[in-house]
């Protein structure tokens, strides 16, 4: 990535705002890691095909692996820095945003106030998607770029993540903390795309930058069930989903949809559904 496109510049006054067009091939089995270094400001990266990769932690200790989806973000606080590892290839956009940019943001639109945002990880963002699209024929053409469009493009992205990924909770009524629309959403398509997995609350949190506790309280708040229950609910239904192919074995199944072997499997789907897997299966074939 020595030679990667990047762009540069100042949309507002002074602060710099940075992309890059980020591509590493790593072959299967093999791993790279990546290390951002410590600054006041976040890194964001834009995938434009799947990709697989854990961070790491101070001790070097590796964290769940996740499957970043093509259109999905990765949005990082660099004030200690940060490392991850790659578990594939990479192609996607980078961008270095400063604290300052966000704060120049804010002088010019009063209403897009100097917030912190949240770290995201693996959130689909329509928006962003879009604005990369019209990010890749600049990057293709560096030297030869159009400064104006640049200029909007980023005034834009940082735009999009004050108003979508601020820090400031939302509250009901009650003053409970809230999810947002898209917290909710981030939390709920990590547990999908990770099914197969033993998700911890730690990991179902990390997706909207709150702590396990905040997240458990108010997500049960958005959806009337524990992070645990609705997680259950989604492996029962994929499970009746696999069950309709009669060559497919049960204790494949109970390892596809995240169950820890073929008795919890049978517990769970009775408990859920009152009926064995195998029953279910019969009565379907009747």
């Amino acid at each position: 990535m020595t030679h990667a496109p990047c762009l540069t510049l100042k949309p507002i006054r002074a602060a710099l705002f940075s992309v890059t067009h980020l591509q590493r091939e790593v072959e299967k089995g093999q791993t790279f890691t990546v290390d951002l270094p410590a600054e006041r400001g976040y890194f964001l990266m834009l995938y434009l095909k799947d990709a697989h990769h854990c961070d790491i932690a101070d001790n070097g200790q590796q964290a769940q692996l996740i499957h970043y989806r093509s259109g999905s973000i990765c949005l990082v606080d660099l004030a200690q820095g940060a490392s991850i590892c790659l578990h594939s290839s990479l192609d996607a956009l980078g961008f270095v945003l400063p604290q300052t940019l966000f704060e120049e943001l804010s002088e010019m639109a009063p209403d897009a106030a100097p917030r912190d945002l949240r770290c995201r990880r693996g959130e689909l963002d329509a928006v962003m998607r879009n604005l990369g699209a019209a990010l890749l024929p600049l990057l293709r053409g560096v030297g030869q770029t159009a400064p104006a469009a640049l200029q909007h493009i980023a005034i834009a992205i940082c735009a999009h993540l004050l108003h979508t990924y601020s820090s400031a909770p939302q509250r009901s009524q009650s003053g409970n903390a809230m999810l947002s629309v898209w917290e909710e959403k981030a939390a709920k398509e990590f547990m999908v795309d990770n099914l197969s997995h033993d998700i911890r609350v730690a990991a179902i949190a990390a997706q909207t930058g709150l702590s396990a506790g905040h997240f458990s309280q108010s997500f049960k708040h958005a959806t009337g069930s524990t992070p645990h229950q609705w997680l259950i609910q989604v492996r029962v239904e994929r499970a009746k989903e696999l069950l309709a192919d009669r060559a497919m074995a049960l204790v494949t199944i109970a390892k596809e949809c995240g169950f820890s072997d073929q008795s919890h499997f049978n517990k769970v789907f009775l408990r859920e559904t009152g009926l064995t897997p195998a029953g279910w299966r019969l009565r379907g074939l009747q």
